[in-house]
């Protein structure tokens, strides 16, 4: 049967993630190291565990608000007013979604009408695009450059609007580069978003892993961009919730009474336990200053250096990151292309990286490489790809 005549073909051309294929070959190689998928190693830590598990033997088995458990969101607006003093109501400005890449999802279908266009930084995420394309919208990718940090400028975002523009996706601390963007940086881009009008999703999953003295600075907290910013966050990787699938969205009321829609028909709402889960998460961080997701900062911060120091002393050139959990070395000194590189580092050596071109075109000539791996296994695998690299 020719399916073909059935499916929607915008959607079909969507390639399949670039991350995914090399997790599953590592699966069917018992030996091999992944560096590949961006999951914290640590388990979630035991009261977070310990809560959901009594929320089941007390019978909390039913559905929640199709918004959340008021009482989490609570906690989630304690939380963004507390570490980046951002303000929303938790009553109709916070939703519980399923992870945050839901949020992205949400966004995107309330947002776009067919043709319009919406700039996408790169390298980055590999769900955005597809994204925007899933909702009848047109992805405009920015190339950025290791030269400048992988920071997207403001002149970088002046050229690339145009009168169909009608949101940017902002996401720092960057995946899969490391990359973050300082007060002066949001700055800049927070004048020319205002002044053509423009929305923005402003994905800060890692906003918790930034590692340089200034800290996470959110876009939402400037100046008249409260407004125009829907502001996209979970619990995934600062937490280590990875599989509990808990993120959560937040905009002006105006904005989220169009996503709870979508929702509410698509979703209807996140677990139960998950939720309780983040709620514990957050109340307890509140009464000790967050100290699981210090403890794992600290951990991820002396891998960090580690793996940067180890892809300079191969001499690769290598851009250092200051955010998240990845390093994004260039291998172009090895003469091949990035998706070359990472099939013979596999099935040569036995550690699994990520091609660059999985996050955008101008990934090329780099691999992703992610250190939230225990230091064993890191050192392992860092003395195999300097052995793959000597060999060339």
């Amino acid at each position: 049967m020719d399916y073909s005549r059935y499916w929607n073909p915008a959607i079909a051309a969507v390639p399949k993630s670039g991350i995914r294929k090399f997790f599953d070959i590592v699966q069917t190689m018992p030996g091999a190291i992944s560096l590949g998928v961006g999951e914290p190693d640590f388990v979630t830590p035991y009261h977070i565990r310990n809560a959901a598990i009594n929320s089941i033997l007390d019978g909390e088995t039913q559905y929640t608000s199709n918004w959340g458990r008021i009482s989490l969101r609570r906690e989630i607006a304690r939380y963004l007013q507390k570490r980046y003093h951002l303000s929303y109501n938790p009553e109709n400005e916070v939703l519980v979604t399923i992870g945050a890449s839901e949020g992205i999802d949400l966004a995107m279908r309330a947002l776009l009408t067919p043709g319009d266009e919406v700039l996408v930084p790169e390298p980055s995420y590999v769900s955005y695009c597809p994204s925007v394309v899933f909702a009848g919208g047109i992805p405009v990718p920015i190339p950025t450059s290791a030269e400048r940090n992988f920071a997207l400028t403001a002149e970088e975002l002046e050229s690339a609007i145009t009168p169909r523009t009608k949101a940017l996706i902002l996401p720092y601390p960057n995946n899969p580069t490391g990359a973050v963007l300082d007060r002066e940086a949001v700055q800049k881009l927070r004048d020319v978003i205002v002044r053509h009008d423009l929305i923005v999703i402003s994905d800060e999953i890692y906003s918790e892993l930034s590692y340089g003295p200034e800290g996470h600075v959110s876009i939402a907290g400037l100046p008249d961009m409260r407004e125009r910013t829907i502001y996209l966050n979970g619990f995934s990787k600062a937490f280590a919730m990875t599989g509990w699938r808990v993120g959560y969205a937040c905009a002006p009321a105006e904005l989220m009474d169009v996503m709870v829609k979508i929702h509410q028909y698509t979703i209807m709402c996140a677990s139960t336990q998950g939720q309780v889960a983040a709620e514990e998460a957050l109340r307890q961080g509140r009464e000790d200053d967050y100290s699981d997701v210090q403890t794992m900062r600290q951990s991820y911060d002396h891998r960090r250096r580690l793996m940067y120091g180890a892809f300079c002393d191969m001499g690769l050139s290598c851009f250092e990151p200051l955010g998240a959990f990845y390093v994004f070395p260039n291998i172009q000194k090895t003469g091949m292309g990035s998706e070359e590189f990472c099939e013979r580092l596999l099935h040569e050596k036995e550690v699994a990286c990520v091609p660059g071109t999985a996050f955008g075109e101008c990934g090329e000539g780099h691999i992703r490489c992610c250190y939230a791996t225990a230091v064993d296994k890191l050192d392992i695998a860092l003395s195999r790809i300097a052995d793959f690299v000597n060999s060339l």
